[in-house]
């Protein structure tokens, strides 16, 4: 009697891990598949190759610099608020596809900001790009 008490406590104690296995197996493989599906946000960056050279009269913009001092320059002459629209205007007239870029000092007034890139959409300007000048 004794021994077969003993033979039924020892068969109770062992665990057989083979089947645990098989399923951590499978679901490392089903992990490892799915992992290679998922694709991450990103940006895709478009970088022009080194060999390709590009015509300075192609990267002509217009520029509007603002100073600190809200003092508006275009063409390297200052100019009224007033007459910032009628200026792209005729540049655009020149060159209609000329980007339009703001360079704004640190220190002129928001309002001026304001005033130049609604000229600057009143003239026609689609994206006004903008800068920061030291």
């Amino acid at each position: 009697m004794r021994r077969i008490a003993k033979q039924q406590e020892n068969d109770g104690a062992e665990i057989d891990l083979t089947p645990m296995l098989d399923v951590v197996f499978i679901m490392l493989i089903f992990f490892i598949v799915v992992a290679s599906f998922i694709k991450e946000a990103g940006i895709e960056v478009n970088r022009p190759d080194d060999n390709q050279q590009t015509n300075p009269e192609d990267s002509v913009s217009i520029v509007v610099e603002i100073a600190a001092d809200n003092q508006i320059w275009m063409e390297n002459r200052r100019v009224d608020v007033r007459a910032v629209r009628a200026n792209i205007q005729r540049l655009l007239a020149e060159d209609p596809e000329a980007p339009v870029t703001v360079k704004v000092e640190k220190g002129a007034e928001a309002g001026t900001v304001v005033d130049v890139a609604d000229a600057a959409r009143e003239a026609g300007v689609g994206i006004v790009n903008w800068a920061s000048s030291r």
